[in-house]
């Protein structure tokens, strides 16, 4: 049963992910009204009179409980905890060991409190170039990346997800073809989304078929031309083969930066949203469209918009003071802007519940609208609160010297994938990605089915869907980059978006994309053609996906088991991936070579199996038992074959490693906290419990 209005759904993400515990794990918060009087308490706290703090706990405490809004992650995991509460960092990382390693430590001590991070790598040295003091040659910003994206895979955030990064290299950067095909094999850079920045001037010779120059960051020497559109080509048949990289506009991002008299921003957060000078973060909070939307008086309530959007202006702002940050640079920094980022969630919701289709002109209109109201309200409260208690202490190196101001920026578009769960919402400014989606479980499907279509079907159970029903893929790539350029003119930081392409998308649908992004006026772009990875996670009902062999990484940890059999001593060696069962090869002596064939014959149809997400257990039940012509007794049971004996060993195993492999699908990516497939997505979020590969929101 649904507890204080929350789905199902979201109190087991609450439990698994934001629910204080005490030290043996045991819950202490059990309902959301617990959770949030300790956030609002927590944030509250920030007021400077016992009056102001009872007042402003209340109101923040309503929207949370309404659902109305909801603060980033690490906000409802850490306030009143000695937590850092913000999601987004962007580190610096220099040409020197020294501070490439103190990135690497800073890395961690981000990822440890729940953040992400950005690095911009274009200031190290290329590959092959001299080092004066050791008269070596330079590795290149890509082996760099891999150390931090290895240190990334050893440290778990908040003992239950990976932390994410944003690698961002200049596409005048020597190395850039290097960067833009690393993660071709599916292996590199696992925990890096990758970006290309795109400069104004690669922009020009690419319009003009030109060259552009190369340039040696250390040195500032022009050290060769290479072609734009050849660049360009590179980069759109990677990012339609995997979905990376990205674009940033850098020059774009600089010139609508309110700080840029200040200094350069180089980087951005994991998935883009939010752009940051060196040691910068900020805190991030989504208000909930489809909430407010009044369904007895069938429209949209602008008048409590704008007292959620009030309210949560000054508690994003009230996070700043009261915020334990992991280091004292990223503390000075982010105190100096005082960047907050109010975004939105449920925007598909709100079409569906007022009848619009996401891809037509008039939802383009309301978007334009709520974004528009969204940023007068916010930029009308901060200059409110720099009334009350000062302008942000940087203004004087900003474009708003002279005026009154609290905050830098004040507008996010985040991905919200978690939060939109526990809010009972679609994610961000996203489509529904579909009504129902089912995860492929060998001994059955699970269905996950969006509520607003639920409703729907069961008052209208054998009518047409109306066509305001429309899902991700559905949708034509040109109407998601209009929608993230409708939010784009008002928004001051920026907007997430993933562009969805199906399977069937052509390199030259992606460049027609990246080309319509920059000319729309966003400041990046994120395409995705569905299946281009190996292993879909996610597919809608009725669709089937074929099994698809693993790749075998270059070392596994194995174990091997021996055990007699009526031919002799077998050998059973079991490789391991992500603990679980991926190869076996068997090995029997003192046998004929025929016999020794079969023995490797069954490791190998056994592997092919287990590669292509055959539970071990269905393996083990059609092995055990099969009878033969010399069978034998070993440690008081019989093997009756070699399939027998296989299976003995494999079942040792798979009850040794205390996996539930009746709950498990080795073909999919898959939920490192409750095990549920995870969408085929760039930053996908969890059904199921909510964690987030990207971990901002």
């Amino acid at each position: 049963m649904p507890i204080e209005g929350f789905s199902d759904n979201a109190i087991n993400i609450l439990k698994a992910r934001y629910f204080m515990k005490d030290e043996e794990g045991n819950l202490i918060e059990t309902k959301p009204s617990q959770l949030f009087n300790r956030v609002a308490t927590y944030v509250a706290g920030a007021e400077k009179t016992n009056k102001a703090r009872d007042y402003w706990k209340k109101r923040f405490y309503r929207i949370m409980m309404n659902r109305e809004f909801i603060p980033n992650s690490p906000t409802l995991t850490g306030a009143g905890r000695d937590m850092c509460l913000s999601a987004c960092f962007v580190l610096p990382i220099e040409d020197s060991i020294d501070s490439i390693f103190d990135t690497v430590k800073y890395t961690a001590m981000v990822h440890k409190e729940g953040g992400g991070t950005g690095f911009d790598f274009s200031r190290i040295r290329p590959k092959g170039s001299m080092v004066k003091k050791t008269r070596g040659v330079a590795s290149g910003p890509v082996s760099f990346m891999k150390i931090i994206d290895a240190a990334t895979e050893e440290i778990k955030q908040g003992g239950v997800r990976r932390g994410a990064n944003m690698g961002i290299l200049r596409v005048d950067h020597p190395d850039i073809e290097e960067f833009i095909q690393t993660k071709r094999d599916g292996k590199s850079l696992t925990n890096f989304n990758i970006s290309v920045a795109i400069t104004e001037k690669f922009w020009k010779a690419l319009q003009e078929d030109e060259e552009y120059e190369l340039v040696a960051p250390h040195t500032g020497k022009v050290v060769g031309k290479k072609k734009a559109s050849e660049i360009f080509d590179k980069i759109v048949e990677s990012a339609w083969a995997i979905g990376d990289p990205g674009l940033v506009f850098i020059d774009r991002i600089n010139e609508l930066n309110p700080t840029r008299p200040w200094g350069e921003i180089r980087a951005t957060n994991p998935c883009g949203e939010q752009p940051l000078h060196d040691w910068e973060s900020c805190n991030l909070g989504s208000i909930n469209l489809a909430r407010l939307y009044d369904r007895k008086k069938k429209e949209f309530d602008w008048d409590r918009f704008a007292y959620v959007i009030e309210t949560g202006v000054r508690f994003l702002d009230n996070v700043i003071d009261v915020n334990k940050f992991p280091l004292p640079q990223i503390e000075e920094t982010t105190k100096l802007n005082r960047r907050i980022g109010l975004g939105v969630m449920g925007l598909a919701d709100l079409f569906i519940l007022m009848g619009i289709k996401y891809d037509t002109e008039e939802a383009l209109e309301l978007a334009e609208k709520i974004a528009k109201f969204m940023r007068e309200k916010a930029e009308e409260q901060t200059r409110l609160l720099a009334e009350e208690r000062g302008n942000f202490p940087n203004i004087e190196n900003s474009i708003y010297k002279g005026e009154k101001r609290r905050n830098a920026t004040v507008l996010t578009i985040a991905p919200t994938g978690t939060i939109s769960r526990i809010a009972g919402t679609s994610s961000s400014i996203e489509p529904v990605f579909a009504f129902e989606l089912v995860s492929n479980i060998l001994d059955g499907k699970l269905i996950d089915i969006h509520p607003l279509y639920k409703e729907w079907r069961d008052e209208h159970p054998d009518d047409p869907l109306p066509p305001y029903f429309v899902t991700a893929h559905e949708i034509e790539p040109e109407w998601h980059i209009r929608m993230q350029a409708a939010f784009q003119k008002y928004v001051d930081n920026a907007v997430s978006k993933t562009i969805n392409f199906p399977n069937s998308a052509t390199v030259e649908d992606i460049k027609k994309a990246y080309l319509l992004a920059y000319d729309l006026g966003v400041k990046g772009i994120t395409v995705y053609r569905d299946g281009s990875r190996a292993e879909q996670v996610l597919e809608k009902a009725g669709e089937a996906k074929k099994p698809v062999p693993k790749e075998r990484p270059d070392s596994l940890p194995s174990r091997t088991d021996k055990i007699k059999t009526g031919f002799g001593t077998l050998y059973v060696t079991v490789t391991f991936m992500e603990q679980k069962p991926f190869e076996v090869f068997a090995q029997i002596g003192k046998s004929g070579y025929s016999t020794m064939a079969d023995a490797e014959a069954l490791g190998r149809l056994i592997s092919l199996g287990l590669r292509s997400g055959i539970d071990p257990k269905l393996i083990i039940e059609q092995l055990e038992g099969i009878g033969g012509s010399e069978p034998i007794f070993y440690n008081g049971e019989m093997v009756q074959s070699i399939p027998d004996a296989i299976a003995k060993v494999l079942k040792r195993i798979v009850g040794e490693a205390e996996i539930n492999y009746d709950e498990k699908d080795m073909t999919v990516e898959r939920c490192p906290v409750c095990g549920w497939p995870l969408p085929d997505e760039k930053c996908p979020t969890c059904p199921n419990c909510g964690w987030s590969k990207c971990g901002s929101q």
